[in-house]
């Protein structure tokens, strides 16, 4: 998947690449070809085709430079899918079930609802990685301990070497200071 960062910075690629910057093509196309790839897969299991549709989605992305194009991976998302559905409809003409089976396939792959998805989870791992250096480190000990590798209470006494009470109520205390923080 491509996270926001990226999608900045291919943004940024796509500037330079308009004007006239032919490092920058071959940057996005760095960045976006095994994510393409693997799309690619989820529409066909012809690799080779697949290979070839990313291939001519390139050629036609380099050869319009000028293009508006706001958003450099949903464009080669997009001009994939189309292009794959492009070659199923050349290769069977005369079978339409084929088509259908293609175009029902491609509706259960949701590539911007999985961005999505993958932009929401990566925000929340920024805030709670903003909350937990709020923490000191001790606190974020005890919090990495009890609530992220699961461990009772008896092993973070062990580990931290510290008794029961006090890890009780360092964990209390630990969730208090990142409740207040996160108001």
């Amino acid at each position: 998947m491509i996270s926001t960062a990226d999608k900045n910075k291919g943004n940024i690629l796509l500037r330079a690449f308009k004007e006239g910057d032919d490092r920058a093509f071959s940057k996005i196309y760095d960045m976006y070809v095994s994510p393409l790839f693997n799309y690619g897969l989820c529409l066909s299991q012809d690799r080779e085709l697949v290979k070839d549709c990313i291939q001519d989605v390139f050629t036609k992305f380099y050869t319009k430079r000028n293009a508006k194009i706001d958003n450099v991976g949903s464009y080669l998302f997009i001009s994939l899918r189309n292009k794959l559905l492009d070659e199923f409809r050349r290769a069977s003409y005369s079978n339409e079930d084929t088509l259908d089976k293609v175009a029902f396939r491609i509706g259960d792959t949701d590539i911007e609802g999985q961005m999505l998805d993958t932009e929401k989870s990566n925000n929340n791992h920024l805030q709670v990685a903003k909350l937990m250096s709020s923490l000191t480190p001790r606190q974020r000990e005890v919090i990495t301990l009890y609530y992220l590798e699961e461990r009772k209470y008896d092993e973070i006494c062990e580990r931290m070497n510290l008794n029961y009470h006090s890890v009780r109520n360092l964990v209390h205390r630990s969730m208090l200071k990142l409740r207040a923080a996160a108001v």
